[in-house]
Order: structure tokens, then C-alpha cells, then sequence
């Protein structure tokens, strides 16, 4: 019989270093086959931790987050939407409107996109632009907005293809905001000073080619194709099939089809615990794994079913296979600190996968709740009863009086309040960057290859522990 070790049961033994400072140390790792990043830190698709908010903030500090299929189609496929039209390099397509529109239906536009501008097109022409500015002191809202739009005599415009540099010098000569871009006199974008403040801010953002922020998406395995069709139309970059025991028959069948019908998108499948199950899964066209069965403090699989494999082996066993393949491990689960992010990354791991490091943020879902003086979030594990009784509500709009018949395989918990989720990366980050430099290495790919563990007792792991007593005691 097999043993099977947890981060706990581990540590990673100190070599020579080459780096001056730890801050040296390289980061960039990739998530699936073709999908970059800049850290190796992907929030989990749960409802209680991934929406719009948190997945902008992961790719503005070079993560990734993982929109979480836990609602409808279209609630999702507009939370992929508000993370691509965050920030670009150029709008492509920007929002436009006709000349009819009278002010009221012109503000109601501009609330519903979230925007501050709209373009005016008549026949496909450029006609003027309408701002917030145009109506600030407006009485007689019923007026067309041809009254009172920015004409398109006096709009400073450039040719469609602008390198931003030029963009921002024009943006800067005339004090202006916006650029619209035209091609053969055809609005084709817009470049904003927004979008640049925001590239500029941001440089180690996660971003695709056009400059928009990287987000991924989950499906499930009775709708796949449908709503990954939908999902990647909507802009999603990378597709997650999220099972709770990914090592099926329907689980590849659902990987194969994937690859079919959309060959140029990467598809990460998980969870899996299994040298087996890795090989299945890569050779049905699986572009990354996805590792982790039970190790999560809101999953009780392990508890209810007796299955699963503890988490530090599971990394090791997928990632030994994963690695002839060239195929990124992601470690989903069972780390409570940035040292088992390390341990992780040195078993063979190319990104962490969490909630449990994000939850009780300031940009996960739901509201901040107080409780004898402590502020605290509420943080649900998917397949908890709680996740299930409220995913039934929303899908049938009613209220759900009676118990719900579902298998339950997580817990719903409250979690300390943390703040802005940055805060924590930061951290996670620069205990990674200090472990890099304890294997002696310079960056994740020479990590990998440099980790040696060494497999400790309990008394060592209480050694391990911080054993100060706090201030406040």
C-alpha cells in the first residue's frame, strides 16, 4: 500500500542560490498549453469567490480567474463580457447609437453598458459623439441627442492601426479623452485615455492580443459544447471542464467533442488525482489538468465517498506524466499558505488553483457580514447544500421553501474579511518568489526541476509553526 503525503508532511530542502534578492525571481508560468500568465494564481469558479470583480482583479496583477458556471447562461456570459470590455488597447466595435435616439434613451444605453460616451453612426458614418458632459445640465431630456452631441466637425479622429504611442500623444495635444479610429472614413474603434491610465497601471496584466484582460471560464459536463459556444464567443479564453471526478467515459467523450468543435481554444480538465487519469485526459485533447480530489476545507469528498488522494501526491503522481506531454499541472486545493503555493509549484505544478486564498475579499460576491465585531464573507463550497438550494432559487426565480434531494459533497462557512484581494496576492507571490530562491533556482521552470523534499513528522511540522504569542495576548 501506497503512502500518501499532504504540503504538511513536506518541506523543501535549501540549496545555493544564485539570486541576489529573492525579489529577483521569475514567476511567469503558463496555465494550459498556450495560455500565459504572469503569476501562477487562478481563482476557483465558485459563486462565492469568482465573478466580473475578482476575475478583473486576477489579471490585472498577471493571474487568471475562472468564471464560475454556477447560474445561468447568460449571467455568465455576461461576466465574461464585463472582464474583456474592462480594458483594451482599442475598443473594437465601440458602442454606437443612431441619431433618433432622444437623450432619455441615449442615457439609458450608456447605463445599461456601463460607458460614459456613445458614438453616433449614421450609414455606417461617424456623426458625433455623445458624453456625459452633453447632458450634465440638460432639463428637457425628450430632446434628440443630434442637439446636443459633439459634431463630427469638431471630433479629433485618427486612421484605424494608430500605434499607441501616437494615440497618446494626439489624446494628449488636444486634451481630449477619446479617439475615435477610422478606416476609408468608417468608424472601425476607439482608443480611450482610460484603457491607456489603466495599461500603464497594470503592466504585468494578464492580456490577450488586443490588450484585454485574460479570463477563463467553467463548464460542466451535461452542456458542455452549448455553453462553451457561447462562452468563448462571449470572448472566454480558455474553457475549464469542472468535474468532481473528471476521470470518466462521458468526462473524454466531453474533451474529445470540445476539441472538434473548437480546436483552437484550450480546454484545462479536471479534477483528477491519477497518473491514469492524467494520460486519459491528455490523450483526449486535454490542454491542461486540473489536480485535486477532496483537498479543498469546503469538500467533503473525501469524508462522504472515502476517496481521493492526498493532495501533495496527487501533484507529483499527474505531473510525472503531464511533463512528457508538455502539458501545464494546476494544483487545485489544500494549500493554507504561500509555502504550500511553493511546495506546489516544486512538485511539479505550473498555477495554484484556489478560493479558499481569495475568499472574504473585497471583490468576492455577496456582502460583508458582521458578527460580535468581526467582519466576515461568506465562502460556500460548490457542491455544499447551501450553493445547491441557491442555485435552484435563481434558476427557478422563486424562493425555494422545501429541502432540496441533492448529493452533498461541501460545507458553507464564514470566512475572516481580508480586504483587496491584491493585498493577498502580493503575499502569496513573495512567499513563492522566497521559495524559488530557497530551491536554488531563478524562476518556476528551474524550480521544478531543483525541488527536493524531504518528508517530515509531526513533531517537525509543529516545529514548523510560528510559536510567538500574539500582542494582543
Amino acid at each position: 500500500m501506497r503512502l500518501g503525503l499532504t504540503y504538511d508532511d513536506v518541506l523543501l530542502i535549501p540549496k545555493r542560490t544564485p539570486l541576489n534578492s529573492r525579489s529577483e525571481a521569475e514567476v511567469k508560468t503558463r496555465f494550459t498549453k498556450n495560455i500565459p500568465l504572469n503569476i501562477p494564481l487562478v481563482s476557483a469558479n465558485m459563486a462565492t469567490v469568482t465573478e466580473h470583480k475578482m476575475a478583473i482583479a486576477m489579471a490585472r496583477e498577471g493571474g487568471l480567474g475562472i468564471i464560475h458556471q454556477f447560474g445561468t447562461l447568460e449571467e455568465q456570459v455576461a461576466e465574461v463580457k464585463k472582464v474583456k470590455k474592462s480594458t483594451s488597447y482599442v475598443i473594437e466595435n465601440p458602442i454606437s447609437i443612431p441619431p433618433t435616439l432622444t437623450i432619455s434613451e441615449a442615457v439609458k444605453v450608456m447605463e445599461t453598458e456601463g460607458v460614459t460616451s456613445l458614438l453616433i453612426k449614421e450609414a455606417g458614418e461617424l456623426i458625433g459623439i455623445f458624453t456625459s458632459k452633453d447632458y450634465l445640465f440638460e432639463e428637457d431630456f425628450s430632446r434628440n441627442i443630434k442637439e446636443v452631441m459633439t459634431p463630427r466637425s469638431q471630433l479629433i479622429t485618427a486612421e484605424y492601426g494608430i500605434d499607441l504611442t501616437e494615440a497618446k500623444r494626439i489624446l494628449h495635444q488636444h486634451r481630449i479623452e477619446k479617439l475615435p479610429l477610422l478606416e476609408n472614413g468608417k468608424l472601425r474603434g476607439l482608443i480611450t485615455t482610460k484603457d491607456i491610465k489603466r495599461i500603464e497601471f497594470w503592466p504585468d496584466a494578464a492580456r490577450d492580443e488586443k490588450g484585454r484582460l485574460l479570463v477563463g471560464a467553467a463548464v460542466g459536463v451535461k452542456d458542455t459544447i452549448e455553453r462553451s459556444r457561447e462562452l468563448i464567443s462571449a470572448g472566454a479564453d480558455v474553457i475549464v471542464l469542472d468535474i468532481a471526478h473528471c476521470h470518466s467515459d462521458l468526462a473524454i467523450q466531453r474533451i474529445k467533442e470540445f476539441k472538434h468543435y473548437f480546436p483552437n481554444i484550450d480546454l484545462m480538465a479536471g479534477n483528477i488525482a491519477t497518473k491514469e487519469a492524467a494520460r486519459d485526459l491528455i490523450e483526449a485533447g486535454a490542454d491542461g489538468l486540473k489536480v485535486g480530489i477532496g483537498p479543498s476545507p469546503v469538500c467533503t469528498t473525501r469524508i462522504t465517498s472515502g476517496s481521493g488522494v492526498p493532495q501533495f501526491t496527487a501533484v507529483m503522481d499527474v505531473a510525472e506524466v503531464a511533463k512528457h506531454y508538455n502539458i501545464p499541472v494546476c494544483a487545485d486545493g489544500g494549500m493554507k499558505s504561500p509555502g504550500d503555493v511553493s511546495k506546489a509549484i516544486g512538485a511539479g505544478a505550473s498555477t495554484a488553483f484556489s478560493g479558499s486564498f481569495f475568499a472574504g475579499t473585497d471583490e468576492t460576491p455577496g456582502f460583508i457580514i458582521m458578527n460580535e465585531g468581526k467582519r466576515y464573507k461568506r465562502y460556500m463550497g460548490s457542491a455544499s447544500y447551501e450553493s445547491n438550494h441557491e442555485r435552484e432559487e435563481n434558476l427557478q426565480g422563486i424562493k425555494v421553501k422545501e429541502k432540496l434531494d441533492v448529493f452533498v459533497e461541501g460545507v458553507s462557512n464564514l470566512v475572516d474579511y481580508k480586504g483587496p484581494v491584491r493585498e493577498v496576492i502580493k503575499a502569496i507571490v513573495k512567499g513563492l518568489k522566497s521559495g524559488i530562491s530557497y530551491c536554488g533556482a531563478r524562476n518556476v521552470f528551474e524550480m521544478q526541476q531543483n525541488a527536493e523534499f524531504i518528508q517530515i513528522t509531526s513533531s517537525g511540522f509543529e516545529e514548523s509553526k510560528s510559536r510567538g504569542r500574539k500582542l494582543s495576548e
